[in-house]
């Protein structure tokens, strides 16, 4: 069980988050200025103190981080032409701030990020995860002729055409 804070050990912390400077902390916490320099490394080392001063910044952390949620939240706004954007204009009357939605390439680029991420019964993406796998054999059989030791270069060649026909559905006379 953690031992609750005085309110000055909790003024401290909060004071140290900010600045990050002990004796500043512990000065803007109400101790007196010769406590505060010789005593504010000793009250980072309390552990009430350093574990509440953890547990804020781990806080404090995780609400800067931006999480998949979000991110696809922030898609769908740019897509739907929800979010907007400052324009800042400049005239010979003078300066001008405006909004305007992103434009079509930028929502366009937005909805093919949010696909990627469902990309649901898509012949498109069927279509490539298709190739990608062909690729993947194809290289695979490749790695694994060259990797015969045994056999001369013209009978690698040999077998690595027949071995690649196989896996493209044809044959080498292109039938």
């Amino acid at each position: 069980m953690t031992r609750k804070l005085t309110p000055k050990q909790q003024k401290f912390a909060d004071e140290y988050i900010k600045s990050g400077n002990a004796y500043q902390a512990a000065i803007e916490a109400g101790y007196s200025r010769n406590y505060a320099k010789a005593q504010s490394s000793k009250l980072l080392e309390n552990v009430g103190i350093k574990s509440y001063i953890d547990e804020r910044m781990a806080e404090i952390a995780s609400k800067r981080i931006m999480d998949a949620k979000e991110a696809v939240e922030l898609l769908t706004r740019i897509a739907r032409g929800e979010e907007k954007e400052t324009v800042i204009s400049s005239t010979p009357e003078g300066v001008y701030e405006s909004q305007k939605e992103a434009d079509l390439k930028t929502r366009i680029s937005a909805v093919k990020e949010i696909l990627k991420r469902y990309p649901g019964d898509d012949k498109l993406v069927k279509a490539q995860i298709r190739k990608a796998e062909a690729d993947a054999d194809i290289a695979e059989a490749k790695a694994r002729i060259m990797n015969a030791s045994t056999d001369s270069t013209e009978a690698k060649v040999s077998e690595y055409l027949d071995k690649l026909d196989d896996v493209l559905g044809g044959d080498s006379d292109g039938n």
